[in-house]
């Protein structure tokens, strides 16, 4: 009888070492389990930060290449359009120097034309005053032979007084 129950309990003590030690290993499991997740969580994120660093930076260049193309294109259209108005203001320049030259040479002939009439003139009035000196001195002439005359008048007279 005293081994029925002691068959028991070292039954019942064997099941709950079992129980225990299934316990146990279901514990060790599940730890090993857990820092399993725990480590191939870790890995995900660590490999989905580097993922999005990937995306991002690979997002950047994108963008970067866009911006670039961008510029460039602006570039180039804002260098045609520099090109077309330094081309207007040459030819601005160009027919202002022309008309300049163009002056120039007028203003030359005008000076010319003046300095031929200015000539012309100090001929005419060397002209005419040379007549009026021809004129005075005809008149001086006279005027001393009527003098010359009336004093031989006066001094042939006095004698008669």
């Amino acid at each position: 009888r005293f081994k029925a129950p002691m068959a028991a309990e070292a039954e019942l003590l064997l099941l709950q070492r079992q129980a225990l030690a299934q316990e146990e290993a279901a514990k060790a499991r599940q730890a090993l389990l857990t820092r399993f997740l725990q480590d191939k969580l870790s890995r995900e994120e660590q490999s989905s930060t580097w993922g999005l660093h990937k995306v991002r930076t690979l997002w950047r260049s994108a963008q970067r290449k866009a911006k670039d193309q961008e510029l460039r294109q602006d570039i180039e259209i804002l260098s045609q359009t520099f090109t077309r108005v330094m081309d207007c203001k040459d030819g601005v320049i160009e027919a202002l120097v022309r008309d300049l030259k163009e002056a120039e040479e007028q203003q030359n002939r005008a000076l010319r034309s003046h300095l031929h009439l200015m000539d012309q003139l100090l001929h005419l009035q060397r002209c005419r005053l040379g007549y009026l000196e021809e004129g005075f001195s005809a008149q001086v002439g006279a005027l001393k032979a009527e003098f010359e005359a009336e004093r031989c008048g006066i001094s042939g007279g006095e004698g008669e007084w």
